[in-house]
């Protein structure tokens, strides 16, 4: 696995709420090597506080050398990225971790909850251009909020994806959580991708794995290092002891998941 320590440039930032931001980097050295499903660790400030870098789903890539991240202010770190201006400079290691597998062996649906949809967009961009791409079942997400979802939405829609949505408030679409939306659709598919909150990929692979369809995770954890020195990223793996987010994932099959502690 190729990975760059690379100084990277804020080119855009988008706010498209007051607490989700997308921000668009110059790493061509990055972007040319990454993978759907894999990460970057960013530097979020020059100083020791925050001291450790944090891990971002690499959201989309472009031609140009760029690639985007999507995240939601949830502490000290993100704060100070939200607040980076275009021309900003932020040190990236990438890409990390192991991606999905793009064989999906027949009909395939992505399932994104919250920000889990970051590493989603990705992998549909790539699908758009590889030989799978009249495979897919609509694309499944949900958030808390239209206001999360809906530009999101639009852009799966742009990239040529039926698309069906969640929300908690009934804002857009389904009221209710979005694993509600695969029963119709579990008999027409044949592997599922998903990204989420854990109890949402819970219920996923648990209705795959009584469907016996194939499920791919892609799992979201805290991580102090993103390259496996620290062993901070463990979880309890079906074959006995543990296995690291950072270095066995984040990309998975979901039978590689304890789901049940």
């Amino acid at each position: 696995m190729t990975e760059f320590q690379e100084k990277s440039t804020i080119t855009l930032r988008e706010t498209l709420t007051p607490e989700v931001i997308r921000l668009t980097l110059k790493a061509p050295k990055i972007a040319a090597a990454a993978k759907p499903g894999q990460f970057v660790m960013a530097r979020t400030g020059e100083g020791l506080d925050p001291l450790l870098r944090r891990p971002f789903s690499i959201h989309r890539v472009h031609s140009d050398g760029t690639l985007a991240i999507l995240f939601k202010i949830i502490g000290k770190g993100t704060r100070l990225m939200a607040e980076m201006n275009p021309g900003t400079a932020l040190s990236l290691i990438g890409p990390l971790g192991k991606g999905f597998n793009l064989d999906p062996q027949g009909p395939f649906c992505m399932i994104g909850g919250g920000m889990g949809i970051a590493p989603l967009y990705f992998l549909a961009q790539t699908f758009r251009q590889s030989e799978y791409r009249e495979n897919n079942q609509p694309v499944l997400l949900g958030s808390q909020t239209q206001a999360e979802l809906l530009l999101l939405a639009e852009e799966f829609s742009e990239l040529g994806y039926s698309v069906l949505t969640a929300t908690d408030d009934g804002t857009l679409g389904h009221q209710g959580f979005v694993t509600e939306l695969l029963d119709e659709i579990l008999r027409k598919i044949k592997q599922v991708y998903v990204c989420g909150p854990i109890p949402m990929m819970r219920t996923v692979a648990l209705k795959c794995r009584d469907a016996g369809i194939a499920c791919q995770v892609s799992l979201e954890t805290h991580m102090a290092c993103g390259l496996g020195a620290c062993l901070g990223c463990t979880f309890p793996a079906t074959g006995g002891g543990y296995k690291h987010v950072c270095k066995d994932g984040p990309v998975l099959s979901a039978d590689e998941v304890i789901w049940t502690l």
